[in-house]
C-alpha cells in the first residue's frame, strides 16, 4: 500500500509545527481503543468556536472548518479499525480525510475568495487542527479499491480533531468560566457606579457634610477607566476601588443617619424634662399665681421666675409651620462640570458663585426666558438654584423647546416641595461619562 505523506506539496514549507501535530495525532491513533472514541463534530465546533482564542485561530477559519466538517458525511467522527495500526505499518489507510476542490469549498465557506481561503487554510494547519495529505500533484481525491471502499484518500485530514477534543473541550470550559467571572465583575462594577452616583445625589440633597466634589471626582475617575476591553485584572482592581469608595460614602452617610437620630432621642428627652415641669408647675399655687400676675424682677421672691419655664421652652421651640431651613449645598465645580456650555457666555470666566449668578443673568435673556419667570425662580429656588437651573437648562438646550415653561414648571414643582436639583446634576453628568465612553469606543 501506498506510504502515508506527511509534508505539503509544491513551495509549501513543512514546519516543525506540522510535524508535531502529526506525531501526536500517530501517537494518539496507535493507543488502544482509540478507534472506540466518538466524536459529536457540531458539537465539538461549538467547543472550538468558544476556545478560538486559546487555539488561536480566528472566525473565518473556523468558518471554513465549518466548511470541511460539512463534507465529512456521518455527524459522528470516529477513526475506523484499521487506523489503530497504522502507525506500526506505516500504512495509508482512509483515515478522517475530506477532499473537496477548492471550488465546492469557496462555496460552502460562502464565497470565500480563493487567496484567502488559502490563508485561513494554512491558520489551521497551524494551529494543528487539520493535517494536509496531498497528493504527488496536489490535487484531492480518494483511491477506491475493489467493492467502493476507499483505500487511499488525499486531501485534509481532521483526525487532529479527534485527538484533541478532551483538550478542546476543557480549553472552551476554562473560556465560559472565565467569561462568568468577567460577566460577575462588570455587574458589580454597575451596580456599584449605580449605588456610588446615587449616595452622592443623596448626600448633596440631604446637606450632609462631606468633601461631596472630592468623591465626585474620584467616582469620575474610576468611571473613566470603565471600557468593554478592559482585562480580567483590570476589572478586578477597578471593582475593588469603585467598592472601597462606595463604602467610604456609605459610612459617612450611616454616620449622619446616626447623628440624626442621636439628636432626635435629645429632643424626646427633651419634651419628656418639659412635660414634668408643667406638671409640677401646675401643682404648685404659687407658680400659678405668679403666671397670672406679670411682675418685674424686682417684685418677685428669690427663686420665682418671671416668665413660666413652660413658656419659655415654648418661644425657643421652631413653630409647627415653620419650615426648618436646610441649605443644600452644591459644589461650584461640580456644577461646572455637568453644565460646562454656561462657560462660554462668561467673559472672565466662573470662579465664584457670584460668577456664575451674573452669567445666568445673561444666559436667561439668550434662551427666552421672560422676566416674570425668572422673578418666580429667584422668589422660590433662590439665587444660587435658579442659576445652577438656568445652566441645566442650556446644557439641555437641544431637548427643551421653551425653556421659560420648562422653568415655570420646575418652579411650581420646588414651591410644592416636589423638585430638588441633586438629580438633575447626576444625571447630566451620568449623560456626559457615558458620551464619553461612546466616543472612546468609536476612537478605540
Amino acid at each position: 500500500m501506498q506510504t502515508q505523506p506527511t509534508t505539503p506539496f509544491g513551495r509549501r514549507p513543512l514546519s516543525l509545527a506540522m510535524v508535531a501535530s502529526q506525531a501526536a495525532t500517530e501517537n494518539f491513533a496507535a493507543r488502544p481503543g482509540a478507534s472506540e472514541i466518538v466524536v459529536h463534530k457540531w458539537r465539538l465546533f461549538r467547543a472550538l468556536t468558544e476556545a478560538k482564542e486559546p487555539l488561536g485561530v480566528t472566525d473565518r477559519a473556523l468558518s471554513v472548518l465549518h466548511a470541511l466538517l460539512s463534507f465529512h458525511q456521518e455527524t459522528a467522527l470516529t477513526l475506523p479499525a484499521s487506523d489503530s495500526k497504522s502507525a506500526e505499518t506505516d500504512a495509508a489507510g482512509p483515515g478522517i480525510v475530506v477532499f473537496p476542490s477548492n471550488k465546492e469549498l469557496s462555496i460552502r465557506a460562502h464565497g470565500m475568495a480563493p487567496a484567502t481561503l488559502r490563508r485561513h487554510l494554512a491558520c489551521l494547519v497551524d494551529a494543528g487542527l487539520i493535517i494536509r495529505r496531498d497528493s504527488p500533484n496536489g490535487k484531492r481525491f480518494a483511491r477506491r479499491g475493489q467493492g467502493g471502499a476507499i483505500e487511499a484518500a488525499f486531501g485534509f485530514d481532521i483526525t487532529p480533531l479527534v485527538a484533541r477534543a478532551e483538550e478542546i473541550e476543557n480549553l472552551a470550559e476554562e473560556v465560559r468560566a472565565e467569561n462568568r467571572v468577567m460577566a460577575l465583575l462588570r455587574e458589580k462594577i454597575t451596580l456599584t457606579r449605580r449605588d456610588i452616583a446615587k449616595m452622592i445625589a443623596t448626600g448633596i440633597e440631604e446637606g450632609v457634610s462631606g468633601d461631596w466634589e472630592s468623591f465626585h471626582l474620584r467616582y469620575a475617575t474610576l468611571s473613566g477607566r470603565y471600557a468593554r476591553n478592559l482585562l480580567h485584572p483590570d476589572l478586578e482592581a477597578l471593582a475593588s476601588e469603585l467598592a472601597l469608595l462606595a463604602a467610604e460614602i456609605r459610612k459617612l452617610l450611616e454616620t449622619h443617619v446616626e447623628a440624626q437620630n442621636m439628636t432626635a432621642n435629645e429632643s424626646q428627652s427633651e419634651r419628656h424634662i418639659q412635660n414634668q415641669t408643667t406638671n409640677k408647675s401646675d401643682l404648685e399655687p404659687s407658680l400659678r399665681k405668679g403666671r397670672a400676675e406679670p411682675s418685674g424682677f424686682d417684685d418677685q421672691k428669690p427663686g420665682t421666675p418671671s416668665t413660666s419655664e413652660p413658656e419659655i421652652l415654648a418661644s425657643a421651640a421652631p413653630k409647627p409651620d415653620q419650615k426648618p431651613g436646610t441649605p443644600r449645598t452644591y459644589p461650584l465645580g461640580m456644577v461646572l462640570e455637568a453644565c460646562p456650555d454656561i462657560l462660554d457666555f462668561a467673559s472672565g470666566g466662573i470662579s465664584s458663585w457670584r460668577d456664575l449668578a451674573t452669567t445666568a443673568a445673561v444666559v436667561r435673556s439668550a434662551i427666552g426666558v421672560s422676566p416674570d419667570a425668572w422673578a418666580q425662580a429667584l422668589e422660590v429656588l433662590g439665587e444660587h438654584d435658579t442659576s445652577i437651573m438656568i445652566a441645566a437648562i442650556l446644557q439641555r438646550g437641544e431637548e427643551i423647546k421653551s425653556a421659560g415653561g420648562y422653568l415655570r414648571v420646575l418652579t411650581a414643582k420646588a414651591r410644592a416641595g416636589e423638585f430638588s436639583l441633586g438629580p438633575v446634576l447626576m444625571a447630566l453628568l451620568r449623560g456626559k461619562a457615558a458620551k464619553a465612553a461612546r466616543e472612546r469606543k468609536r476612537a478605540g
